[in-house]
């Protein structure tokens, strides 16, 4: 059951990935970019970056890489169930309204958006051992998507590339782009806080693991 999960997880995540890539690259390219550029415009996404740990998270369950290892720790896994419900949360009442893809972009934006993280929350809940958070360990979720928003507030007041309308600076200024990220961590540390509960409560009921 666990395998089978695993591999569903793995498979319908790198095809997403894979599938987006495919999409984003000629686009990039086909309006000036170079190459490097378009790559790295595509990896400037929270979504991409978040899918592909789940992909490495799936990874380090078929095949026990030692460099995989910290993906397998319950607080990595714990961050992940966290962010990818953000993912997903943020996509449906802030993007969605506002964004009409189509074909093969349609695809791409259900699996990465709702596919993967329900795919994974189901994992998460059904296959990992439980009852090993703590509440202190929400700092430490916290670490990762904080040093991307810090990258990505950089890198928009470096080159005014802005991946998110809620960055958008040149728009809505430097104050409110302030408050939405706060608004984000405030939010994230929000589902750290009910993953730990659920992982608590999952503890409990499945008694030692």
């Amino acid at each position: 059951m666990k395998q089978a999960m695993t591999w569903i997880g793995f498979v319908l995540g790198a095809a997403a990935l894979i599938l987006q890539f495919a999409i984003t690259i000629p686009l990039r390219l086909s309006n000036g970019d170079s190459l490097g550029g378009a790559v790295v415009f595509y990896f400037s996404f929270f979504t991409i970056l978040t899918n592909l740990l789940l992909v490495l998270i799936y990874s380090s369950e078929l095949w026990l890489w030692p460099w995989l290892g910290w993906l397998r720790s319950p607080v990595t896994r714990g961050m992940l169930a966290a962010a990818i419900t953000l993912v997903m949360v943020f996509y449906h009442f802030v993007l969605a309204p506002a964004w009409d893809p189509e074909g093969w972009a349609l695809v791409a934006d259900t699996a990465l958006h709702y596919a993967t993280p329900i795919v994974y929350l189901v994992w998460w809940v059904a296959t990992v051992p439980h009852g090993q958070l703590k509440w202190s360990d929400i700092p430490a979720m916290l670490v990762p998507p904080t040093l991307y928003l810090i990258h990505v507030l950089i890198r928009v007041a470096a080159i005014g590339e802005y991946p998110y309308p809620i960055l958008e600076a040149n728009r809505i200024g430097y104050g409110v782009v302030a408050l939405n990220v706060l608004a984000v961590l405030i939010g994230l540390s929000a589902f750290c806080a009910i993953v730990i509960a659920l992982d608590r409560r999952l503890g409990r009921a499945k008694g030692p693991q």
